[in-house]
């Protein structure tokens, strides 16, 4: 690295958790955020500020008025642009080195592996159960790792899943097994619908891009354990953290292979 970078990241450098071997791997990754709205807008601040060197942005909409309680990338003089085009502006603006690729589309079955083959992990923060269930079975197909955020009201839900690992019979679960099969259709509430704390939804991105950043480490740095199939459920009232294990399903349509 350039002096200017290891000045940039030292407060990484100096953690032995990351090390200079771990910031050299995060500059050299490719992360594929999945909806640019309150999960995907501190996320992604928070991998451009690990200097994750690759950012791919996909997302269909448009910023409103109302996504500025939330989603933080966003000012008022971006309303009614493309949220991946917005997004992208903002990294250029805040970290001119890193390279980022916009989608301004709908992410589905039909493109979706051909969107994320090649990452290094896919992180997926959109708002609705088909388009989760279509990225993790193409992340299955494409061998890419996925890193789950979600948020409902006051619980947020962060996972980091190797579904492709299955066929290798490392047993390891895949969203669809999380989820089942009942939530292909794109019927869900919404946080229109439902209300969304701005602050909750920053904890959820920023737990999201942590995990993330430990599928990236992996091998390389101590941080560097995903914690494969590990659901974390943060409750925003109490406050509270618990952990509970995500068990694959042999039957999955997504990754089931015979045990």
């Amino acid at each position: 690295m350039t002096p200017d970078r290891l000045d940039r990241f030292a407060r990484h450098i100096v953690l032995p958790e990351v090390g200079a071997m771990g910031q050299a791997k995060l500059a050299q990754s490719h992360v594929v955020l999945i909806g640019m709205g309150g999960i995907g807008s501190p996320a992604l601040q928070y991998l451009a500020g690990a200097g994750v060197g690759r950012l791919t942005l996909v997302d269909d909409d448009v910023v409103e008025a109302s996504n500025l309680q939330r989603q933080t990338i966003y000012t008022e003089a971006d309303i009614g642009k493309a949220k991946a085009e917005a997004a992208a502006a903002w990294v250029k603006a805040f970290d001119p080195a890193l390279e980022v690729s916009v989608h301004v589309l709908r992410i589905n079955r039909d493109n979706a592996v051909s969107l994320i083959t090649g990452a290094d992990v896919v992180l997926d923060g959109c708002d609705n159960f088909a388009t989760r269930l279509a990225v993790s079975d193409a992340c299955v197909k494409a061998g890419v790792p996925l890193t789950s955020a979600a948020l409902g009201r006051f619980q947020g839900q962060v996972a980091n899943f190797a579904g492709h690992r299955a066929k290798n019979g490392e047993g390891h679960a895949c969203y669809r097994c999380f989820v089942g099969d009942a939530f292909d259709a794109e019927d869900c509430d919404s946080c229109a619908d439902l209300g969304v704390l701005g602050a909750m939804v920053g904890m959820v991105g920023a737990f999201g891009a942590m995990a993330a950043m430990r599928v990236l480490l992996e091998g390389v740095s101590a941080l560097g354990d995903p914690q494969w199939g590990h659901l974390h459920v943060m409750d925003g009232l109490k406050p509270s953290l618990r952990t509970m294990r995500i068990a694959r399903d042999p039957e999955c349509k997504g990754c089931g292979v015979p045990a």
